[in-house]
C-alpha cells in the first residue's frame, strides 16, 4: 500500500547549499522531519547545479519519512543568469536592462520545457519571452 502524503512543502534553495538553519529548518522544523538527512540528501542530488537556485517540492508523510523533487531553475533565474544582470527591470517591459540572442531564448526554454505547460521548444520559447520581456530583457529579432 502506498504511503499518504500528510503535507507538501515548496522551498527555493540553492543547489548543494541547504542547511538545518533558517529558511530551511524554520519551514521544515515543524513538519517532524529530519533536517540534517534532508539537507544531506538534497545537497548531495543537486551538486552538480552548483550556483543555480532550484525549486523542491516535499511531500511528507505520516511516519515522518519524506522524498522530494527537485524542479528546473525559475525561467526568471536563468534568464538574468544568461543577460548577466543581477535583477529584471523596475519599469518592466518599458525599460530594457539587456538583451539575449534567439538561441539562448531557445535554450532556457529547452531547460524549462519539463516544468512548463508546453509540448514543443517553439510553445516554450513563447513562455520565455514573455517573463523576458516582462523583465525588461529584450530578445534579438524580436519587438
Amino acid at each position: 500500500m502506498a504511503k499518504e502524503a500528510v503535507k507538501k512543502i515548496k522551498l527555493q534553495i540553492a543547489a548543494g547549499k541547504a542547511t538545518p538553519a533558517p529558511p530551511v529548518g524554520t519551514v521544515l522544523g515543524p513538519a517532524g522531519i529530519n533536517l540534517q538527512e534532508f539537507c544531506t540528501k538534497y545537497n548531495d542530488a543537486t551538486r552538480d547545479k552548483m550556483g543555480d537556485v532550484l525549486p523542491v517540492e516535499i511531500s511528507i508523510y505520516d511516519d515522518r519519512s519524506f522524498d522530494f523533487v527537485i524542479k528546473t531553475p525559475p525561467t526568471s533565474f536563468l534568464l538574468k543568469k544568461f543577460a548577466k544582470v543581477q535583477k529584471g527591470s523596475v519599469k518592466g517591459s518599458k525599460e530594457v536592462v539587456a538583451t539575449i540572442s534567439e538561441a539562448t531564448l531557445r535554450e532556457i526554454a529547452e531547460i524549462k520545457l519539463p516544468d512548463l505547460n508546453a509540448y514543443t521548444v517553439e510553445e516554450a520559447m513563447k513562455i520565455v519571452a514573455g517573463t523576458a520581456k516582462n523583465m525588461g530583457i529584450a530578445v534579438e529579432g524580436q519587438e
